[in-house]
């Protein structure tokens, strides 16, 4: 009988050839031996792990698939935001953008930039500590994610464990995970020979399955992941270069892109997107551009981060793809805030990888401007992401019998009166139109509001129509036995909703005002009122003129706002909503040196670090006065790009003028 110390180095030996298999396979390219000689020892693998339980571990390859399904995914914040990037859409945007680099650092050499393909997936972390995977993260919202650690472990391009020892201690490797063209194909075919529904585009398809709740539906898609930055490192110092941290990743067992290249300035950023452009088709991934970073990181630490994009990286977007379509009607839907949007229903076009059956048309000026006629030949242009759109009419194409577009008096969910007010036809009835109350809702569940997991555009309307509620409040007394009598709800799906909401209640302040739906706040004003009142009772009590103390908070917004919190059904359902349990934590109030108080302060030109609203909201944190015009009274003149007569004023009258990086010194000074 073999010793067990015998027996736990096989086992060893074992997973050590898997894993260097793996690395040759996914990350090099380059397999050694046959899938069937791989089957053979993953199945040896496997049997010594099940005669010896005691034996295995979590960074097993045979222990990528949990067996267990959850019950929701569970929030993550990141330790660092995960950014976002600006876009680039020709040649001379990509000029542009290097020549607001060199200006930055104020130098007129040319930068060499990593070039590499913009995968069309979805931006994931990973976390490895000590070289062990032990969490994977979605995007979300740059700050929050969702916890996909079960589904990310069942991807076979991700190692568990790092090779070599030379990682740090923590490290965030971040990339796009994504559904390869050939293992996407294969799906939808077996999918379309058993009758079953198959996927639109393999973005959509692999956002669905990194969202599965039962990691064995995951590891049957075949994900595959590219790693393209790194986030947190603590432990161990990395290259000074993109491009070397990248090759680094590489020899840790990571798969990188093989199409990653330096390129010197724009002319050899644009060379490089050419080159992409012309073998896009052949590539096994879906790619919606390039991707341009400063290469040294120095730089990119000199250029830093504007709001929440990076200085030192541009997406050079590909050109959007259009289609031909026919108008065949034009229906009307009512929002959340009463507005009549006209919505085009058209021939289905296959527009970017994605059929288009459905386009907005915003309002009724728009439809007058494009000259709209049901029964016309349309131009409809996607790009990226975007919600697809009606560019133009081919009116030479338009037939005889081709009808006029016209609003309807009456509201199509309630059928009340609907009033002009500027382009925006608006249903007069409240909450009491039923659209109004489905839109309310969704937009309370949605992503970036309460975030409540299983809660669809479908589902709340099957609620609504049911009468089993009318307010986001009433969502919270919803029980097990009604839901299952709802159609396709069983009493598992009804368990997993009810756990969704009951998750939802721990939410933050900024989340819980971005949920009320208060027209014209969205998720960044929403942020700016969590900031600034910090609790609800000072938000509740606010006038117009403590709302437009706020940087992006002007009158027509502040009286918005004002008309919603004084409103009698919105206090009562703010009091249920928190009646029914939902809470935050609320932040501890930074104390700022009021270091400018009784100073008077005036922006001039164009700032490009951060907003003039911005500036305006930092510079009063700290004591200041901003004034819109300079005199002799005035303390300080801050001059971006362009400035014009106050500069001249200020520098005749002897007021002290600051640059924007003198402004930012200050600020940072004083943590503002």
């Amino acid at each position: 009988m073999a010793r067990q110390a015998d027996i736990a180095a096989e086992i060893e030996r074992l997973r050590g050839g898997i894993n260097h298999h793996n690395y040759s396979y996914h990350s090099l390219g380059a397999p050694e031996i046959s899938d069937a000689e791989f089957d053979a020892l993953f199945r040896a693998l496997k049997a010594l792990e099940a005669e010896h339980p005691e034996l295995v571990s979590e960074d097993s390859p045979t222990q990528r698939v949990g067996s267990t399904p959850l019950t929701s995914h569970s929030q993550v914040t990141h330790e660092l935001p995960m950014l976002s990037l600006d876009n680039a859409f020709d040649e001379q945007d990509v000029v542009d953008f290097e020549k607001r680099i060199t200006t930055r650092l104020k130098t007129s050499e040319s930068i060499e930039f990593a070039c590499e393909p913009k995968i069309d997936g979805v931006a994931v972390s990973l976390m490895y500590e000590d070289g062990k995977l032990v969490r994977g993260a979605t995007r979300g919202d740059g700050t929050t994610g969702e916890d996909i650690t079960q589904n990310v472990r069942t991807i076979e391009s991700i190692p568990l464990r790092l090779r070599g020892d030379d990682y740090p201690s923590r490290l965030e490797v971040r990339g796009e995970v994504y559904f390869p063209r050939s293992a996407f194909n294969r799906m939808n075919a077996l999918a379309e020979s058993k009758g079953e529904r198959t996927f639109a585009n393999p973005r959509n398809a692999a956002a669905g399955s990194l969202r599965q709740l039962d990691a064995r539906q995951t590891a049957e898609r075949k994900l595959s992941m590219f790693c393209y930055s790194v986030g947190l490192v603590e432990g161990s110092q990395l290259p000074g270069r993109h491009s070397e941290i990248i090759s680094r990743l590489k020899t840790w067992g990571l798969r990188t892109n093989p199409l990653i290249e330096v390129r010197t300035g724009a002319e050899g950023c644009s060379s490089f997107f050419e080159g992409i452009l012309n073998h896009r088709e052949s590539l096994d991934y879906d790619i919606d551009g390039v991707v341009f970073k400063v290469d040294r990181m120095d730089l990119q630490a000199e250029l830093g981060v504007l709001t929440r994009t990076p200085r030192w990286a541009i997406a050079h977007k590909f050109p959007p793809e259009e289609g031909i379509s026919t108008l065949r009607e034009v229906e009307f839907q009512v929002g959340r805030t009463g507005a009549i949007t006209p919505v085009a229903r058209v021939e289905p076009v296959k527009v970017g990888g994605v059929t288009i059956s459905n386009v907005t048309l915003h309002n009724m000026d728009e439809v007058e401007r494009l000259n709209l006629m049901v029964g016309d030949s349309v131009v409809i242009h996607r790009a990226g992401d975007v919600i697809p759109k009606v560019v133009s009419v081919l009116v030479n194409k338009r037939p005889e019998n081709a009808r006029k577009i016209v609003l309807p008096t009456a509201c199509p969910a309630c059928r009340s009166d609907i009033v002009r007010e500027e382009v925006i036809a608006k249903c007069i009835n409240g909450r009491r139109c039923r659209g109004q109350r489905k839109e309310a809702i969704r937009h309370f569940a949605s992503r970036l509001a309460m975030d409540i997991e299983g809660l669809g555009e479908k589902l709340v309307e099957q609620l609504v129509e049911a009468s089993l509620i009318e307010t986001p409040a009433d969502l919270f007394g919803l029980t097990k036995e009604q839901l299952v009598e709802l159609e396709r709800m069983g009493a598992r799906s009804a368990d997993n909703l009810l756990a969704a909401l009951e998750n939802s209640k721990e939410t933050t302040f900024a989340r819980f005002i971005y949920s009320l739906g208060i027209e014209e706040v969205g998720e960044s004003t929403a942020k700016s009122l969590a900031d600034h009142f910090r609790e609800l009772e000072p938000l509740r009590n606010s006038t117009i003129d403590d709302l437009q103390s706020i940087s992006d908070i002007g009158p027509i917004v502040a009286e918005k706002i004002v008309r919603y919190l004084q409103d009698e059904d919105n206090d009562q359902l703010i009091e249920a909503l928190v009646a029914g349990g939902i809470h935050w934590e609320v932040e501890a109030e930074r104390e700022l040196d009021q270091v400018l108080e009784g100073q008077t302060w005036v922006l001039t030109g164009t700032l490009s670090s951060l907003t003039r609203n911005e500036a305006k909201a930092r510079l009063q944190s700290l004591g200041a006065k901003i004034a819109g015009s300079v005199s002799a009274k005035t303390t300080c003149v801050v001059a971006g790009d362009a400035a014009g007569s106050k500069l001249t004023k200020a520098q005749s009258l002897g007021v002290s003028v600051m640059t924007e990086d003198e402004l930012l010194q200050l600020l940072v000074k004083h943590n503002a």
